[in-house]
């Protein structure tokens, strides 16, 4: 059986050969698939794929349409809205991520970027520091647990909100459970989000929250650019001038922010979260085991799309 590795942002050499090792080794054949054009290239290889490795490629009802023997999708990485779900499920393919892998590189860049901002990027003036200042987690997935891990490291107060992680399981992390967003934005100097982007929180960060935040309020975006309400965010920026906004998911309208507020804003020139050696590794080898463990024998313990 093919196993296709389709990433127009190659994974690491390193990676790359153990991904290789892990697919040939279960006696599957591994074809690489780097820094290919467009869908088009995309459809062609996985006409006779039977697994296919991502990272950030699109597969949608086109590519899957293209794929009549595929099996399984696996993402390397945490989330998986650049795939088609209803389809894939529909045509029989299994999807999967990788949750993990990436998480204690998304939150060591939550506080990259979180310091770099409270020294006001470095610029020569006074800044301040994190310790005991609050913080507040929206959703406590892989990531959030790792960002509160690392923010009790820095001697801050940690609160998290998620309705789909019971309160005595956020309590157990030693972070304080938190019952309403309108809660949380309000009563945290820090606010790091990392909800998925869906119907439902698309837009959904906008003004009415932003301008809840404390006085010197820093909102950290290292999940997806759609939650946000860009509109919202600038009135907020424009009124608060005490706020900061910093993100590895580079808004549409950047340009616009970057000129009206200047150093209070920052994004990386692409999203970033998980480009470390350590975890481009780890996400590469985590999705080939899960593909063998698939194709070999039925394991779908990471499915996303039942």
């Amino acid at each position: 059986m093919k196993v296709l590795i389709a990433t127009q942002k190659p994974f690491a050499k390193a990676a790359v050969d153990s991904i290789k090792e892990v697919i040939a080794n279960a006696g599957f054949e591994p074809v690489m698939l780097e820094k290919y054009a467009g869908a088009d290239d995309l459809k062609k290889a996985v006409a006779d794929a039977d697994a296919v490795i991502i990272r950030s490629d699109i597969i949608d009802a086109d590519v899957l349409a293209a794929a009549p023997k595929l099996k399984i999708v696996v993402r390397a990485g945490a989330g998986y809205d650049n795939v088609d779900l209803a389809t894939a499920k529909a045509q029989g393919v299994v999807v999967q991520n990788t949750p993990g892998q990436n998480s204690n590189a998304v939150a060591e860049l939550v506080f990259g970027m979180t310091v770099m901002a409270i020294r006001n990027m470095y610029d020569g003036t006074s800044g301040s520091e994190l310790r005991g200042k609050t913080i507040g987690i929206q959703a406590f997935g892989q990531v959030g647990r790792n960002v509160a891990r690392i923010a009790k490291g820095f001697d801050m107060t940690v609160s998290a909100l998620d309705p789909y992680c019971p309160a005595e399981d956020i309590a157990a992390a030693g972070v304080t459970p938190v019952q309403t967003v309108n809660d949380l934005y309000s009563n945290n100097q820090f606010v790091s989000i990392h909800i998925p982007a869906t119907a439902e929180t698309r837009g959904s960060i906008g003004y009415d929250l932003i301008r809840l935040m404390p006085q010197g309020g820093v909102l950290i975006n290292t999940a997806r650019k759609e939650v946000i309400d860009e509109a919202g965010l600038a009135k907020a920026l424009e009124e608060r001038p005490d706020l900061k906004y910093v993100a590895d998911v580079k808004p549409d309208n950047a340009d616009e922010l970057k000129e009206r507020f200047g150093n209070r804003v920052f994004f990386t020139p692409k999203k970033m979260g998980a480009q470390t050696a350590e975890a481009n590794i780890n996400a590469g080898i985590a999705a080939a085991e899960q593909v063998v463990a698939y194709l070999r024998d039925g394991i779908n313990r990471f499915q996303v799309n039942k």
